[in-house]
């Protein structure tokens, strides 16, 4: 009989993974998915750059490489960082992961032994919680509001509870809840943190997608004790088919996660750190970005304003500035897991709100994906939505 390792018990499929395979039935009108909108690839430009790696460069692009990742992309990618965020770094301290998952896998696999704490805002994203999990933590929930953490919660769990080995945190446009924390709220985070000196990850994909207010700043552009953690990612500006991600860190840690990327993969791919690193040689990732925001923009007003006038009173939302999603939240007597089988009867897809919590017991929120719709099947999914919420509510 085949008998698997203990922490397989804790790693369970992604509920969004199950989703997408059912909502990609063309009659589905999907919000389910974290996708970023395929139209606005820049399949062209990709095109151009991979010839032109391959016409150049290729037999080195078709090799082995640094387990890094290739020096010029970390170089742009510290060049960028200090122009967009203030996050002044050395190359040698840019780790190239396969999106921002692994760099999850890696950090995990480095501070946790089985029954060590991970902080986390409370709802927090699914994908860093399952890739935690199969370390065998206990997590610890920091109450939210509309602004993202609340600072007084977060000192009085570090106070109290013992063998706290690292918090995860998603300042901008937070997945699942859309909300960005402010400047003032950033501030106090970082007073606290360097109170007890414990290691954070800054998970930042979506700070490049804002189109509403101002850009904050990073939190590891505040960092002097060198604890953050920062993740950014290509996937939702540029491409996530590449999976062309980053860590900084200090030299310490990234030492560590180098050795523990040489373990586990040997390597980033060559010829799609070489393409990206083409590409930002040859066009305007700004430029770019610019061609998106107005898009992006649009589909959440046009969500926000159909929820407004379909969604019954009692439903409760967020509007984001920026990134992929709006949350949900419904009374407590309505179940959304049960709601999404429901709801993919009349033709709509969403996630459950349950699967964002590590103790899994909020049953009543949702959250829904704008980014990948035409105003059509937005508004049309958002009414369907609203009838099933209604009828549900009675």
């Amino acid at each position: 009989m085949v008998s698997f390792a203990k922490r397989m018990d804790g790693i369970k499929a992604s509920d969004i993974r199950a989703l997408l395979a059912l909502a990609a039935r063309p009659e589905i009108i999907s919000f389910a998915g974290g996708l970023p909108a395929p139209e606005l690839f820049p399949v062209q430009q990709m095109k151009a750059a991979y010839d032109a790696v391959m016409d150049e460069n290729g037999s080195v692009a078709l090799q082995y490489g640094q387990t890094e990742g290739w020096l010029p992309l970390r170089q742009q990618i510290a060049d960028r960082l200090a122009v967009k965020n203030d996050i002044h770094t050395d190359p040698a301290n840019i780790l190239i992961t396969a999106g921002s998952q692994q760099g999850l896998d890696f950090v995990g696999k480095l501070f946790l032994n089985p029954g060590d704490v991970v902080v986390m805002e409370s709802p927090s994203y699914l994908g860093a919680i399952n890739a935690f999990r199969q370390y065998e933590p206990n997590f610890v929930e920091v109450p939210t509001d509309e602004n993202g953490m609340i600072m007084e919660e977060l000192d009085k769990v570090l106070a109290n509870t013992p063998n706290v080995k690292l918090i995860y945190v998603i300042p901008d446009f937070q997945n699942p809840s859309g909300r960005t924390w402010p400047l003032e709220r950033r501030k106090q985070f970082m007073e606290i943190i360097n109170k007890y000196e414990v290691p954070c990850v800054e998970d930042n994909p979506y700070g490049d997608l804002r189109f509403k207010g101002e850009f904050l700043p990073a939190l590891k552009s505040m960092d002097p004790k060198e604890l953050i953690i920062y993740f950014g990612t290509f996937s939702k500006i540029l491409s996530p088919g590449v999976r062309v991600g980053w860590t900084v860190t200090s030299a310490a840690i990234n030492e560590k996660l180098n050795l523990i990327a040489q373990a586990s993969v040997l390597q980033p791919s060559t010829i799609n750190c070489m393409a990206v690193s083409k590409y930002l040689d040859m066009f305007d990732v700004d430029a770019h970005v610019a061609t998106i925001l107005p898009v992006y923009k649009h589909r959440c007003e046009l969500m926000m304003n159909t929820i407004r006038e379909t969604f019954p009173a009692e439903a409760k939302f967020t509007d984001p500035d920026g990134g992929l999603f709006t949350w949900v939240e419904l009374p407590e007597r309505i179940n959304t897991r049960e709601l999404a089988a429901i709801a993919l009867e009349k033709g709509v897809a969403f996630v459950p709100g349950d699967g964002f919590y590590p103790d899994g017991k909020t049953k009543n929120c949702m959250r829904l994906n704008y980014s990948c719709s035409t105003d059509e099947k937005l508004v049309e999914g958002v009414k369907r939505l609203a009838a099933v919420i209604k009828e549900a509510l009675g």
